[in-house]
């Protein structure tokens, strides 16, 4: 696998590496840092801070009761792919008021990953549009809570309204197989992406 302009590469005595940079978005409270945590395998950075009152009324904490804690920078992960591959994930924080980080966040960055929680899907709508204003490929990945899928992939493509070229695919962010095949398929989908470019008529 190869990606031009990743911002690292070495060649180890089998052949070459390549990195690849992957940001994680979607609304609070989604999954963000729990899908980084699942699947890298480093012991994962991350910025999460206790909630205060600070966030009261501008957070909605009802669909996540529970949630005690928030991103205020970023997650950092790393993940192998294959013997050529390794990923870096980049968490963006949830909330409106720490977006002024996600132009910085997707500098360099390969592609997206949009988390949703199709109780709560319009929290995700702000990330699509950035990834689509950017041109970034993303695809939309849908946190099973639960173990529970409460919607299909075509009743989420078409609430969303995106273009049916944008994978859909269903996750749950506690399982790292799971975040795994997320990941390869969003991996897929720049290449296939890429190669289209490649052989689109001048």
């Amino acid at each position: 696998m190869d990606f031009a302009g990743s911002d690292t590469a070495h060649r180890p005595m089998a052949g070459r590496v390549t990195s690849a940079k992957i940001v994680i978005a979607g609304g609070f409270g989604v999954g963000k840092t729990t899908l980084v945590g699942s699947v890298s395998e480093i012991t994962p950075l991350t910025t999460e801070a206790i909630m205060t009152s600070a966030g009261v009324g501008v957070d909605d904490t009802r669909q996540v009761p529970g949630k005690t804690t928030t991103t205020v920078a970023m997650d950092f992960g790393r993940i192998t792919i294959d013997r050529d591959l390794i990923l870096y994930l980049f968490g963006t924080p949830g909330q409106t008021r720490f977006w002024f980080m996600w132009d910085e966040l997707v500098r360099g960055a390969i592609g997206a990953v949009v988390l949703v929680d199709t109780r709560r899907l319009a929290d995700c709508f702000a990330a699509i549009d950035f990834f689509e204003h950017r041109r970034l490929p993303y695809l939309v990945a849908i946190n099973c809570f639960d173990g529970m899928q409460y919607h299909n992939a075509q009743d989420v493509r078409d609430a969303l309204a995106i273009s049916s070229e944008v994978p859909v695919v269903s996750c749950d962010a506690r399982n790292r197989e799971s975040t795994k095949h997320v990941l390869i398929s969003l991996v897929e989908y720049v290449l296939s992406m890429r190669r289209s470019r490649a052989v689109a008529p001048a």
